[in-house]
Order: C-alpha cells, then sequence, then structure tokens
C-alpha cells in the first residue's frame, strides 16, 4: 500500500545489543515532591505520574558520569561481546535525540571514542524515538548492499537538564492546569545509554538475524509533540490516538508480507502505561510477551527499544522470533523482525 515500505534483509546479523545505565534514580515520588506547589494549586493528583503513567523513577547521571562516556563504553562492550575489532568497524550511526550542541554531530565523539578507523563513515539519524530501529535498518542495508561489514548503531540520552527546566517552569504561578498537562510526558523521561553490533549473519552463524520489517508515516501530526533543550511540549491524546492509528494501520498492511501475530517477544518503544496498554489491545497482543521497562526506567527515547531488548535477551532461545516495535514523535512507526 502507499505508504508503507517493506524491507528484507538477505545476510544481516545482530551480533550483540548492550547497554550502560546511569547510577542515579530520580524517583516519582521526588519530582511529585518538587512540583508538590504546583499540584496543589492545581487540583491535580499528588501521584500524577504513577496513576497516569505508571513510572515509579527513572534513572539520572550522577556527579562524574557523562552520556557520552557511557555511550562510548556500552559500544566497547558490543564489540568485545560480538568478536569484532574496532579496525574492522565500517560504520557508525549515533541516533540520541538529546546533544550537548548542534555541531559537531554527535557521532564524531563516539567514533573517536570507540577509536575507529578513519575510514569508518560516521553520522546522527534523528527520528525522535525512532531513531535506534531506523539506524539498525540503515545498517542493516550497508552491510547487506556490501558497503560495509560491521556496524555499531548507539544512542546515549541525558533527560536530567530536561528534568529539571520543566520543573522550573511548572512551578511558575502563571502555569495553568493545561500548561501542566502539555509538559507532563517531560517528566516521565529517564536517561541511559545503548549500542548494537550488526555484521554478515554468513560469518557469524552465532548471531541474530536480522529479517526486515516495515515503517510508515503519519506526517500530519507533525506538530503534536515539539521537543528542545528546554523540554518537551505535547499534545498528548492526539498523540496517542494519531500513534495508534498510525500502529494499526502500519500492522494491517504488513500481513500481506509478514505473520507477527505468533511473535516469541514483542519488544516496545516504552512510553507509558497508558501506551503500553493501548498498543496491546489495539493489534492484539499477547501481553505476557511485551516485556515492560517504563515503571523503573521512564522513556530512555530511542535507547529504549535497545535497553528492553538488552534485558530479554537472556530468556530467549535459539530460533525465537522477536519484534522490535517503535513510535517516533512526527509521526513515524517502524517494526523490525529479528529471528534469534
Amino acid at each position: 500500500m502507499s505508504g508503507n515500505a517493506t524491507t528484507r534483509f538477505a545476510n544481516v546479523s545482530l551480533l550483540a545489543v548492550t547497554s550502560r545505565l546511569p547510577s542515579g534514580v530520580r524517583t516519582s515520588a521526588e519530582v511529585q515532591g518538587r512540583l508538590a506547589p504546583a499540584l496543589r494549586r492545581l487540583r491535580l493528583p499528588t501521584t500524577l505520574l504513577q496513576r497516569v503513567a505508571g513510572v515509579r523513577e527513572r534513572r539520572a547521571w550522577a556527579a562524574g558520569e557523562d552520556v557520552d562516556d557511557a555511550t562510548v563504553a556500552a559500544g566497547h562492550e558490543a564489540l568485545r561481546v560480538a568478536g569484532v575489532e574496532p579496525a574492522d568497524v565500517g560504520l557508525l550511526i549515533n541516533t540520541s535525540v538529546t546533544r550537548r550542541h548542534l555541531e559537531p554531530s554527535v557521532a564524531v565523539r563516539l567514533h573517536h571514542g570507540l577509536g575507529l578507523p578513519s575510514s569508518a563513515v560516521n553520522f546522527d539519524v534523528a527520528n525522535a524515538c525512532l531513531g535506534f530501529i531506523n539506524g539498525m535498518s540503515l545498517a542493516a542495508g550497508m552491510i547487506d548492499s556490501g558497503q560495509v561489514r560491521y556496524a555499531v548503531v548507539v544512542d546515549g540520552e541525558d533527560a536530567d537538564i530536561i528534568h529539571d527546566r520543566t520543573i522550573e517552569r511548572l512551578l511558575r504561578e502563571d502555569r495553568s492546569r493545561d500548561d501542566f498537562m502539555q509538559e507532563f510526558a517531560s517528566l516521565t523521561l529517564g536517561s541511559g545509554s545503548a549500542a548494537a553490533v550488526l555484521g554478515r549473519a554468513d560469518e557469524h552463524p552465532e548471531g541474530h538475524r536480522v529479517v526486515g520489517g516495515v515503517t510508515r508515516a503519519a506526517t500530519r501530526f507533525h506538530d503534536l509533540c515539539v521537543g528542545s533543550t528546554e523540554g518537551m511540549f505535547t499534545d498528548a491524546k492526539a498523540l496517542l490516538d494519531g500513534g495508534l492509528e498510525l500502529v494499526v494501520d502500519a500492522w494491517k498492511d504488513a500481513v500481506a508480507d509478514w505473520d507477527w501475530s505468533g511473535m516469541d517477544r514483542y519488544v516496545t518503544h516504552q512510553v507509558s502505561r497508558v501506551h503500553t496498554d493501548a498498543i496491546v489491545e489495539a493489534v492484539g497482543l499477547d501481553r505476557t510477551k511485551v516485556p515492560t521497562t517504563y515503571e523503573r526506567l521512564g522513556n530512555v527515547g530511542p535507547a529504549s527499544v535497545p535497553i528492553t531488548l538488552v534485558e530479554q535477551q537472556d530468556t530467549l532461545a535459539a530460533g525465537d522470533r522477536v519484534l522490535l516495535m517503535g513510535v517516533g514523535s512526527g509521526i513515524n512507526t517502524a517494526m523490525l523482525e529479528l529471528a534469534w
């Protein structure tokens, strides 16, 4: 169907996926305690984050910790687990939403930190929370085409400053109930890093095949969730409705080429309890096969899918079918199948 892209990969495997989490923990109780004057003034529940989003806590970088250093560490570990030397890497894709500056790319510092060769192509891919799945698909295409032998896809998120600035803004006396709800999603964000190494399946029979998937866009919703270093401003209900509509359309369109009704695991982008329950119900997923991390980690942007996959990988057996499912504000969606 028009608007639905289907891709199959012939000779690509996921060789390793790793993560690094901050040591600091920022609980929802702490956030709500800081927001208590605003919650009282606006007559909002004092346990709003737990009741609505289901987020109990999220990770925050502690003193002496750095998101780029953590991402480099995740990349080094992924290369070690994959048994790949940095000198053999031909591609590095960074997919993070958060960044310290507009130029240069985040990828250049990570390329340097990982000790990759001058011949390794490196760049950023920005597509909101969908970035990591997009990065994996781009890397798989370049491996299949013979452009590179190994690729590293990374993501590092630092939501701490956004949290603080959002709380400061919401405590202002001129903030209304609507203003509060428009920035509510910012309070669910968490920090963390992840990395994946992809290579040729025929050279790595122990790897996990990247089979292929679909993408779909509904860019008429481009203004429903707009973020910057200052904060994230969201029409939460419209974004949820638009995202669900897009996911359902993509799922239905994919039926002609893919059978995803009986996967062994569905690794979805982690937003909140409301979003997870809505997707499970909308496409009829088996809830027992949809792991969640948002309760403990919040929404870690593009890193949430690989972080959740890292937590699941020890429970997966050879031959298991895994579907990565992502939605990014804008709105875009992608689903990517792995044969474990």
